[in-house]
């Protein structure tokens, strides 16, 4: 059995995030070994996870992932810790579809047999709190709201009425709560959000949180909640294969940080040793890779650096040039344009091997899941083959002339192509989870492996 909780909310901005933060914050300064996760495909929140646990949240994602593949996200990060705090996304029954739970908070529940603790918002309500708990508790058969905390209380006072009703009303205990005020709201989440925790900016703000949460909520009483969820079967996590037959270089600092760790695990289950580097920090691309792999992040928040270390773009685009697999995504598919070109219209050079450049908007460009299905064979997938994913950017690409596009990418309202293919390289917006498809993994090792075997055989 492994203790485990699910935070909802009722809606978004209910302050689900800010209680998830707090709690696991709570639990690991009671010497607890704390596992957080995220549901949906959001990388922002893992990263405020993973800086007051100390150890890399995951995402849950059960519109992305199937039932099995999912237990098994859980089943990798909550082996070794004494307990998991999965953090909802949006509304408790939102996601997919008006017309079920798929891809909601409530969906994971369900798969994990998790119990839930509800965020509720109390400001200018009392005993209107209970049946908003009450229609949550009603609308699923297969979710169970084992507590519930409230937010944005005008005073304890107001807190205790609103727990008075819920109690009655709902059967299940209000084991907590936080006024207005009680700590300053979440820092936005910012481009520069990694750089910040990294350099303790965020300090402060997770430590006024933590005892906030310490002095106003049960943590022992949700502990008891989490121990309340069943035995859970789950599936073999397959082993990494002990020899390791290729090295996949992978970009990894504050610019380029955004991927999914099942990715990275199915990459070495295959059979790749996982070389990092940071183009940051002047690493040229490690000897001895046989392919490389650029994930997304933030490029645009330290363009002039990027710009300025050219023995790093020069020892990739050398790499390409000799015919290295290639697979980058979202922000690593604009570091591979000629340029990037910020809100200020300023100008900086990338590593040029994509005949594009890379243009930042004041606004959103895409947000949404993405269905995909290769249009020809890539690094990653062969002709037809389709993968799920996920696509955030506030860029647009601007190519100097029409190229050969890698994905038919099916969105929630249209069906468009995405992406750049040629040859060796493979690279597009849509940050793509390897466990919708577990081929991805096995062919990009294979390619590795071609790539080092000619290479071999050619000196």
């Amino acid at each position: 059995m492994h203790p485990r909780v699910v935070i909802a909310g009722t809606g978004s901005g209910t302050g689900k995030t800010t209680v998830s933060i707090g709690l696991m914050a709570a639990l690991k300064r009671k010497g607890l070994t704390v596992q957080g996760f995220k549901c949906g495909p959001d990388y922002i929140d893992p990263s405020y996870h993973t800086a007051v646990t100390d150890r890399t949240s995951r995402n849950l994602d059960s519109w992305m992932l199937d039932e099995p593949m999912v237990q098994r996200v859980f089943q990798q990060g909550a082996n070794d810790a004494d307990i998991s705090v999965i953090e909802g996304v949006m509304g408790m029954y939102d996601g997919k579809s008006p017309e079920s739970d798929r891809g909601s908070t409530a969906e994971i529940s369900k798969l994990l047999q998790a119990p839930v603790i509800l965020v509720v918002n109390i400001g200018a309500m009392a005993r209107s709190a209970a049946a908003i708990v009450k229609g949550f508790q009603l609308l699923s058969q297969d979710t169970t709201v084992g507590g519930v905390i409230v937010n944005q209380a005008g005073s304890e006072g107001h807190a205790k009425l609103c727990q008075t009703a819920i109690e009655k009303e709902c059967g299940v205990p209000v084991v907590g709560y936080l006024k207005k005020g009680d700590v300053e709201a979440i820092p936005e989440r910012h481009l520069g959000l990694i750089p910040a925790i990294e350099r303790g900016e965020l300090d402060s703000f997770f430590g006024s949180l933590t005892t906030a949460v310490e002095t106003q909520v049960d943590i022992e009483k949700i502990q008891e909640i989490a121990k309340s969820a069943p035995e859970l079967a789950m599936p073999s996590i397959t082993p990494k294969r002990t020899e390791k037959i290729v090295n996949i270089a992978v970009a990894y600092d504050a610019a380029f940080n955004f991927y999914y760790r099942e990715n990275l695990e199915m990459l070495e289950e295959n059979g790749a040793r996982l070389l990092y580097f940071s183009p940051l920090a002047g690493d040229v691309l490690p000897e001895n890779s046989h392919a490389l792999y650029i994930g997304g992040g933030f490029p645009e928040e330290f363009a002039e650096q990027l710009e300025q270390q050219a023995a790093v773009k020069a020892s990739i685009k050398q790499a390409k040039e000799a015919g290295l697999p290639i697979y980058a995504e979202c922000g690593g598919y604009m570091y591979l344009m000629e340029t990037l070109v910020t809100t200020k219209n300023t100008r900086h050079e990338m590593i040029g091997i994509i005949p594009a450049e890379a243009a930042m908007q004041s606004s959103l460009a895409a947000l949404g899941y993405r269905t995909i299905t290769a249009l020809e064979d890539t690094t990653i997938l062969k002709a037809g083959d389709t993968a799920k994913g996920h696509e955030f950017h506030y860029s647009m690409t601007r190519p100097a002339y029409e190229w050969k596009q890698a994905y038919q990418v099916q969105t929630l309202r249209k069906t468009e192509k995405e992406g750049y293919v040629r040859h060796n390289v493979t690279a597009g917006y849509s940050h793509i989870h390897f466990g919708t498809n577990p081929g991805i993994a096995k062919r990009f090792v294979e390619q590795a492996a071609l790539w080092k075997k000619n290479r071999e055989e050619s000196l």
